[in-house]
């Protein structure tokens, strides 16, 4: 018959220390960075996409280059000057600036009133300047009607209205149409129109055979401000 022996109890208590000590030892020289390696590994599928699939980015329009594109206006960047407008009413400004009225774009016009001896410039409804005139004597009075600035001339020779051949140079001190001219009525023969003079008193009158006479200086500044083609009517 085999006798069994039984364990010493120290004997197992020992070997069970070991056992443990042996346990905690080889623990120590594994880091949790390489604990936490091994689950991610383990667990989180790869999220690289394979070489063979495609990856399509959208690009929007307003991220290509604005001047490439017909149509599309760039932002307002964050410290542009511009007003947009104001949650509060009250204060909202308009994004843009009517441009002021200017009367200068509207045309001139000039209108003679017989009774008044006066050429009155307008621009549009507004006054302009009014200069005195003189107008047609009895028989010879100036036509009433709208017309049209048709002839500018500097140092106009004069023709006598009755007297065929004689004339009088321009730029002479004795010519009757001084040195300025602006015609705007004929018949196809004869001429109308305003002119200086060598007779500043008649100015004011009825005197004329039926042009417009001005004042010298006036007539300079006149002749500087029209153009042809510009209105020209004459009232009573």
């Amino acid at each position: 018959m085999k006798c069994e022996r039984t364990p010493d109890p120290v004997i197992m208590i020992l070997q069970r220390t070991i056992s443990f000590t042996s346990f905690l030892i080889v623990g120590a020289f594994v880091s949790p960075e390489a604990v936490q390696s091994q689950i991610t590994h383990a667990t989180a599928p790869s999220l690289q996409p394979e070489l063979s699939t495609p990856v399509i980015v959208p690009v929007t329009p307003l991220e290509l280059a604005p001047e490439l594109l017909p149509g599309v206006v760039s932002p307002v960047p964050a410290d542009s000057d511009l007003d947009l407008p104001s949650s509060n009413p009250s204060k909202s400004q308009p994004l843009y600036h009517e441009e002021p009225f200017r009367l200068n774009q509207l045309p001139l016009r000039l209108e003679i009133k017989l009774s008044r001896r006066r050429v009155t410039v307008y621009r549009g409804g507004t006054v302009i300047k009014s200069y005195p005139i003189a107008v047609g004597r009895p028989g010879w009075e100036t036509p009433v009607g709208t017309y049209k600035v048709k002839q500018m001339f500097r140092n106009p020779t004069w023709l006598h209205p009755l007297k065929k051949g004689i004339s009088i140079p321009g730029g002479d001190p004795e010519n009757p149409l001084g040195r300025y001219w602006i015609g705007f009525w004929t018949d196809g023969k004869n001429w109308i129109g305003f002119h200086g003079t060598p007779n500043p008193k008649s100015v004011g009158t009825a005197a004329s055979h039926g042009c417009i006479r001005m004042y010298n200086k006036d007539i300079e500044e006149l002749f500087n401000k029209v153009s042809l083609g510009i209105e020209v009517k004459v009232v009573k």
